[in-house]
C-alpha cells in the first residue's frame, strides 16, 4: 500500500506547533453535512470554505461557514462595504484556488494571502473542523489557532439552512 502524502496545510501546522487532529473521510462525499457525519463531529463545528466575488475587491475572497447554514450575500457585500457579492462557480472557485471543491482551505491558501472571513458563529465554538487541502481531508484545531494563523476577519454572514 502506497504510503499517503503529507499535506502542506498540515506540514504548516506541525511547523507551527498548533494542536490538531486529522480526519479522513470517502472523498467522494461532497456535501459538507455529510462530511460532518462522515467524521463524526458537529455540524456545527464543521466549516466549510467558500470562494466569494466582490467586485469592489481585487481578487476573490474565502469565506467561513458552518457546514449546517447558508452563505447570507446580501450581508457579506454589507460587512466588506460592497454593494453585492457572488459565489464564484464551482470551476471558478477550482481555477482561482487551484484546489478542488471540497478541498478548497484557508490553510493550502495561506501563503497566497487570500483574505478570509469566518462566520462568527465560530467563536461559540472551542474548535473549528476545517478543509486540510484535498477531499477527504479534515482538520480539527482550536478556533482561536485558526484565526490566529490565518489572521481572518470575524463577520456575520451564515444563515440556519432550511433543512436544519
Amino acid at each position: 500500500m502506497a504510503k499517503k502524502r503529507k499535506l502542506n496545510s498540515i506540514r504548516l501546522l506541525e511547523a507551527r506547533k498548533i494542536p490538531h487532529e486529522i480526519h479522513t473521510y470517502d472523498a467522494r462525499i461532497r456535501d459538507a453535512q455529510a462530511v460532518a457525519e462522515a467524521v463524526g463531529m458537529p455540524a456545527e463545528t464543521v466549516f466549510k470554505t467558500l470562494v466569494a466575488e466582490v467586485p469592489s475587491q481585487s481578487k476573490p475572497i474565502l469565506v467561513l461557514l458552518p457546514c449546517n447554514s447558508t452563505l447570507n450575500l446580501k450581508r457579506l457585500a454589507k460587512s466588506l462595504g460592497a454593494k453585492k457579492a457572488a459565489l464564484a462557480s464551482h470551476a471558478d472557485a477550482e481555477k482561482l484556488t487551484g484546489l478542488q471543491v471540497g478541498g478548497i482551505s484557508a490553510l493550502a491558501l495561506l501563503q497566497k494571502r487570500w483574505d478570509v472571513y469566518l462566520d462568527k458563529r465560530a467563536l461559540e465554538q472551542s474548535h473549528l473542523v476545517i478543509s486540510a487541502g484535498e477531499r477527504g481531508t479534515q482538520a480539527r484545531l482550536e478556533t482561536k489557532a485558526f484565526i490566529d494563523l490565518v489572521s481572518c476577519e470575524i463577520i456575520d454572514v451564515a444563515d440556519a439552512s432550511e433543512s436544519s
